[in-house]
C-alpha cells in the first residue's frame, strides 16, 4: 500500500483528533495498519488468545502417558469401538493456496473415504464465528465434506481431536474436553518460524502436552530428538501430488524456457529477501530468460518479471510444464513446491540448508549454498544445459511417492491407536 504525503498528514490529523478505534471504525482501517507498521506503532499480538495459551506442566492439560525424556505408547482409549469414528481437526482459517493445510485437508479426506465423520474446527483469535470462512475451504478443497465449526464454541462429541500447528496445539490443551485421545500432525519444527522469544517458547511447549505425535517426514523427527531430546511417537512419508502436477503432451508448439519463483513476502524461512536478490543476479547473467513470480503480487524488482499472483493447482501444473527451473527456497523443512515440480519436469533449485536438504534426495533436484551469486549461477547452469526438453521427460516419468501414502500410514496410525484395527 502506498500513500501520499497529503493522505499521510489527513490521516495523522484524524488519528490525533479521534484515535485509533475511531479510525479503523470508520473505514480506514488499512491506512491505520499502514502507519502502524511505517512508524512502528503496531503492538505486538500474540496469535491465541491469552486465555488459550497452556502450560504443560499443569496436570489438568496433560494427555496420553507421554513424560519429558521418554515417549510411551499411549493407551487405547476406545478398545472395540468399531467405525466411524468422529474425528476433529483443530486448524486457523486457511487462505488460498496454502500448503500446511492442503497437506492436513488431505488427511482429512482419507478419513472421510474410510467412512469416518470429520470436523474442521476453525480457531480465529478475533471472532468465534468462523462461517465467513467456510466459502474459502469449499471453493479451494472441494473434495472434504467435513462441518465447519469454531475451536472457540467447544470440541465436545470427538472420538479424537488432531492438532495441526503449535498454536492450535494450545487451544486443544485449553479448551478440549478430557476424554478425546489427541493427535499431533508436524509437519514442521515450528519453533523455528519465530527468534528466540515468547514464541518460540510457547511453540516448543506444544510438544510437551502428551499428545501423540507424529511427524511428517524423518528429518522433522531428528530435529525433535536433536531439539527436545525425544523423537515423536510416528513418521509418516512426505509425499507429492502426483496427480495434479504432471508432464503435460507436448505438441512441438512451445519449447520450455524461463525459470519460475513461489514468493512468499512475509515467510522469512521462505527467504524472499534472498530469493530476490538471486533473481536479480540470474537476471544479469541471463537477460532474455522469462521471470514468473506467483503467490504473492510483488514490486520494487530492478528486473523485469512476469506476476501471477495465486494459481490454482492445473494451472500452476501448466506454467510448470512451460519453464524450465524453479527456484525453491527454505530454511527449515522443505516446501510442496521441489516435489511438485519435479513432477512437472521442472528442475527446482533449492539452498543447501540442513533441514531442507535432509528430506529431498531426488539426483535430479540441485542443491546451491544460500547466497545470491550461488543461486543464480546454478539457475544460470540449469537453463543453459542441453537437451532441456529431453531431460525435463525424464525427470517427469520418474516415480515418485504420492500423498495416498501419507494418507494410508497416518490413517492406519489414527485406527490402530483408537481401535486396535487397520485400515477399515
Amino acid at each position: 500500500m502506498t500513500m501520499s504525503r497529503a493522505q499521510l498528514r489527513h490521516l495523522a490529523l484524524r488519528l490525533r483528533q479521534d484515535g485509533w478505534g475511531q479510525v479503523a471504525r470508520h473505514g480506514t482501517a488499512k491506512a491505520a495498519t499502514f502507519l502502524q507498521e511505517r512508524w512502528g506503532l503496531a503492538e505486538p499480538e500474540l496469535p491465541l488468545r491469552p486465555e488459550d495459551v497452556a502450560d504443560p506442566s499443569d496436570p489438568a492439560v496433560q494427555r496420553g502417558s507421554v513424560q519429558r525424556g521418554s515417549v510411551q505408547r499411549p493407551e487405547v482409549p476406545f478398545p472395540g469401538k468399531q467405525a466411524p469414528l468422529n474425528i476433529g481437526w483443530v486448524c486457523t482459517p486457511p487462505g488460498p493456496g496454502s500448503g500446511g493445510h492442503t497437506t492436513l485437508f488431505r488427511m482429512v479426506h482419507a478419513m472421510e473415504e474410510r467412512g469416518h465423520r470429520c470436523t474442521l474446527f476453525l480457531y480465529d483469535r478475533t471472532s468465534d464465528d468462523v462461517s465467513r470462512h467456510e466459502p474459502v475451504i469449499r471453493r479451494h478443497w472441494p473434495n472434504i465434506s467435513a462441518e465447519v465449526r469454531s475451536a472457540t464454541d467447544g470440541m465436545a462429541g470427538m472420538d479424537a481431536l488432531v492438532a495441526s500447528s503449535w498454536s492450535s496445539a494450545h487451544v486443544i490443551a485449553a479448551r478440549a474436553p478430557r476424554q478425546p485421545h489427541v493427535f499431533y500432525f508436524i509437519q514442521d519444527y515450528e519453533p523455528y518460524f519465530h527468534p528466540r522469544g515468547i514464541l518460540y517458547a510457547l511453540a516448543e511447549d506444544s510438544y510437551r502436552f502428551g499428545y501423540t505425535t507424529v511427524a511428517l517426514g524423518d528429518m522433522i523427527a531428528q530435529v525433535m530428538k536433536a531439539e527436545l531430546g525425544t523423537p515423536p511417537d510416528a513418521v509418516v512419508p512426505y509425499g507429492c501430488d502426483t496427480t495434479t502436477y504432471r508432464l503435460l503432451p507436448t505438441t512441438g508448439a512451445w519449447q520450455r524456457t524461463g525459470v519460475v519463483y513461489y514468493a512468499k513476502r512475509n515467510v522469512d524461512r521462505r527467504g524472499y529477501l534472498l530469493a530476490k536478490l538471486a533473481l536479480e543476479r540470474f537476471h544479469q547473467l541471463c537477460p532474455d530468460k522469462e521471470i514468473h513470480v506467483y503467490g504473492d503480487i510483488v514490486s520494487g524488482w530492478k528486473i523485469p518479471i512476469t506476476n501471477h499472483g495465486n494459481l490454482p493447482p492445473r494451472e500452476l501444473n501448466i506454467l510448470y510444464n512451460h519453464t524450465i527451473a524453479g527456484l525453491a527456497i527454505s530454511f527449515t523443512n522443505i516446501s510442496l513446491v521441489p516435489g511438485e515440480l519435479l513432477a512437472a519436469g521442472n528442475v527446482p533449485v533449492l539452498n543447501q540448508a540442513p533441514f531442507a536438504s535432509g528430506l529431498l534426495t531426488d539426483p535430479d533436484a540441485v542443491w546451491a549454498p544460500s547466497r545470491p551469486d550461488s543461486l543464480a549461477t546454478a539457475l544460470a547452469e540449469v537453463v543453459c544445459s542441453p537437451n532441456i526438453q529431453e531431460r525435463a521427460a525424464r525427470i517427469g516419468s520418474s516415480q515418485r511417492l504420492d500423498w495416498s501414502a501419507t494418507a494410508e500410514a497416518f490413517g492406519n496410525l489414527m485406527q490402530e491407536s483408537l481401535v486396535g484395527q487397520g485400515p477399515a
